[in-house]
């Protein structure tokens, strides 16, 4: 399999791509690293696949960054992180713009530090106008809160109860605009959503990886690719008998 192999070869190719970067906390562990350095080589991984993902025909991809529930971890590793990803945001938003790709956040971003809500909205702008690969990045971002703010909008506007559908409720939530997900992908040999993205993954087919996030590879990524090219969608219709 070549690396460009898949991307030319696969009759059934993904429109949204989610994906759960999980590991780097073991893969720090098991090379006798702090935890930080495991974010480290996350971040490092990530910076790799903005290097070739808008090779790939899909049109969103998202990214778990950051959970809601993720404030429970030791204050320095949280610290850390946000310093990190500021740093990432700051040094590559070039690169993103130049890929045509367009940056936005998913969550909470307000409860975030100033100097990251400062780097998210500079790449936000930066790159609106853009019309290649929407790159979202879900960072203090939990399922049930984004459900949540969008009850409490409608709420606020002053919505009829009897007009609130899917359609409807679709458009209040964090991923107003964005298509269902196609594929979700979960890296570091763990099986569960951990309440990412719970209205938009109804249907999504997901793929499971051992493979810990910062030794994730393009060639993993084609294999998630594959797999999803060999399924066959229902979204709960019964499939006729050949």
């Amino acid at each position: 399999m070549t690396k460009t192999a898949v991307p030319q070869k696969l009759s059934l190719f993904p429109t949204h791509v989610a994906l759960v970067p999980d590991g780097n906390g073991r893969w720090a562990e098991r090379n006798g690293l702090p935890r930080l350095a495991g974010h480290q080589a996350g971040i490092a991984t990530m910076h790799r696949m903005l290097e070739y993902i808008s090779d790939y025909p899909f049109k969103y991809f998202t990214l778990y960054g950051f959970s809601t529930e993720n404030w429970g971890r030791p204050e320095t590793e949280v610290e850390g992180l946000f310093d990190l990803v500021e740093e990432f945001i700051n040094a590559h938003v070039q690169e993103i713009h130049q890929k045509n790709v367009r940056f936005q956040h998913l969550g909470r971003l307000k409860e975030l530090p100033k100097g990251l809500q400062a780097a998210v909205n500079g790449a936000i702008q930066l790159t609106k106008r853009n019309t290649g690969m929407v790159l979202s990045v879900a960072f203090n971002y939990g399922g049930r809160a984004e459900i949540i703010d969008a009850v409490r909008r409608l709420i606020e506007e002053g919505v009829e109860p009897k007009k609130v559908d899917e359609k409807l409720f679709g458009r209040y939530l964090y991923t107003a605009g964005l298509p269902d997900v196609d594929l979700m992908i979960r890296t570091g040999d763990e099986i569960r959503l951990s309440n990412f993205l719970i209205w938009q993954t109804a249907y999504a087919e997901n793929f499971y990886s051992k493979v810990l996030w910062p030794d994730f590879t393009r060639e993993d990524l084609d294999k998630a690719l594959v797999a999803y090219s060999k399924r066959k969608r229902r979204f709960g219709r019964v499939q006729a008998r050949q």
